[in-house]
């Protein structure tokens, strides 16, 4: 269910918003919602950080091998990046 919302926010940040929400192509109404949504996710993380939403629409889209270790690949990827 979509329900319209009336916020009271100052002229320049409506403005800024829309100037950002225009360049990601994304509206307005899209950027609060997805505000809204991160700082009310029930998600958490072990440690108490929230996950962000761009974050959990990912979560699931690559499949690994259970053997895959990302610290080992990240280690190669930085000695290769940094190799002198």
């Amino acid at each position: 269910m979509i329900t319209k919302l009336t916020l009271t926010v100052e002229d320049k940040v409506i403005a800024s918003a829309k100037i950002y929400a225009q360049k990601n192509g994304k509206s307005l109404s899209h950027l609060v919602e997805n505000y809204l949504k991160s700082i009310t996710a029930d998600t958490k993380e072990k440690k108490g950080e929230s996950i962000s939403p761009k974050v959990l629409k990912l979560m699931g889209v690559i499949k690994l091998p259970k053997e895959y270790d990302y610290k080992i690949a990240l280690g190669k990827a930085l000695a290769k990046k940094y190799a002198k």
